[in-house]
Parts: structure tokens; sequence; C-alpha cells
């Protein structure tokens, strides 16, 4: 097999554990699992630390199963408030299990993996399966496929994450997917998402705060998070945005 060149692109599928996850310590405990669609921020008036609210599918093979993952989600001591939208019987966002219920939930955007993802190019297109206590991820990796190890050691350090690589694939066929979802995002979005990333928006502890960035772009704060936000949107679910 022929080395891949540079800029054909490089799809994997992560098996992922890290610490701090809600989603890990529940699923690890009860039957089911859950799907993890979006992230929003949602700061609060008068709180020092920011939280997100991400929006989850949780899936199960019978109502009692599913109200044993709610309740340890619920209990973990890394889960904020959880509010449950509605149950379907069916696939909804074409889940797997016979009972599926979607829930909104606030977290410590510290306990998240994905910004140490991005940091190392690892763009993720698909929500995120977790079961048995892992995370699987469909990502799209940014760089040449020679880099691909040394980025994952980088997340491995950073997030002290375990992960192996269940499947890789590459070639000019992922190209477009991937260059569409570079395309989708406006010459100002994709330059503050860069310079976030330069600068080390999306380590743990940040390397620069939401205020520096917007000084040194010349825009204010509530301005460069719209542009930020709507990127890492575009970037992280494109379909959602086609």
């Amino acid at each position: 097999m022929g080395q891949a060149q540079p800029g054909t692109g490089t799809r994997l599928t992560l098996d992922l554990w890290h610490p701090n996850c809600w989603a890990i310590e529940a699923t690890e405990k009860t039957s089911g699992g859950v799907l993890a669609h979006a992230i929003y921020n949602t700061p609060k008036a008068n709180v020092a630390t920011d939280s997100v609210n991400g929006l989850f599918t949780a899936f199960a093979d019978s109502t009692e199963e599913l109200e044993e993952l709610l309740a340890a989600i619920e209990d973990s001591p890394h889960s904020g408030e959880l509010l449950e939208l509605q149950e379907r019987f069916g696939s909804g966002h074409a889940a797997p299990g016979n009972v599926v219920r979607e829930f909104f939930l606030e977290y410590d955007p510290s306990d998240m993996v994905c910004p140490v993802l991005l940091q190392h190019g690892f763009v993720h297109s698909e929500p995120v399966r977790i079961e048995d206590g892992r995370e699987y991820w469909q990502v799209s990796f940014a760089n040449e496929r020679a880099d691909i190890e040394s980025a994952l050691d980088g997340v491995r350090t950073d997030a002290g994450a375990e992960v192996t690589v269940e499947r890789i694939t590459s070639g000019d066929a992922r190209r477009p997917e991937r260059q569409r979802r570079l395309d989708a995002l406006t010459p100002t979005q994709r330059d503050v998402f860069e310079l976030a990333r330069e600068r080390g928006y999306y380590e743990w502890p940040r390397g620069v705060s939401t205020r520096d960035l917007a000084a040194e772009l010349d825009v204010s704060k509530t301005t460069l998070l719209e542009h930020l936000r709507k990127a890492e949107a575009k970037l992280l679910d494109p379909q959602a945005h086609e």
C-alpha cells in the first residue's frame, strides 16, 4: 500500500476514554448508551466558571434501563442540571435501542475532550457514541497521515486519555467532505478559529482568554464568541449547516 499523499485526507474511528466524564461513568455502570450531538456555551452571570450545555440522546432496550442510565448521569459528580426533552419509541436521531430520550445537560467545559482533539487536528463530523464506558469518535485528521501518531500522543498527554485507533482510511475520496467543512466557514470565522488554535484557546487550562483574542482582532468579546461558536458548530456538525 502506497503512502497517502499530503492533502488527501485521513479519516479515523477512535476508541477513547478520558477522566471526569459523566457519560463514560454512567454507561460503564448501566446498560444503554449516549449520543452526543452539539455543545453550546451557557455563561452565567456572577459565576466565575462558565458552563456548557450539550444536546444528547440516551438510548436503551427498555424504559427501566433508560431510567437507570439517566439516574446514573444525574448522580455523576461531573454532571449538572439535566433537562429531559421527550421520550420516543424508535430511532430518534438514528440511535439504537428500543427507547430513546433526548436531553440537555449542563457541565464543566474542563471535562471535555473535544477541544483537545481539535487542538491536535482531529475534527469530528458525526455524533459521538458512548457505550460501556468508552467514547467512539468519527474524526478527520487535518494534517498529514504521518503526523497522526504524534498528534494522538498529544491528546493522550493533554487530556489524560486512553486512545486507540479502531479504523483508519485515507484517499482522495475523503477530500470533498473535509474541504466542504472548511469551505463552510466564512473568512472571518476561519481567521478567528485558526487564531484561537494558535494561541492555545483549546488547551486546558486555556492559553489565552476570549478577552485577549478579541483585543488582538480588535473586536468586542461578544463578536469574537459569535464567530468562534459558529465556526465550531460548522466544523463539528457540518450536516446541520448544509
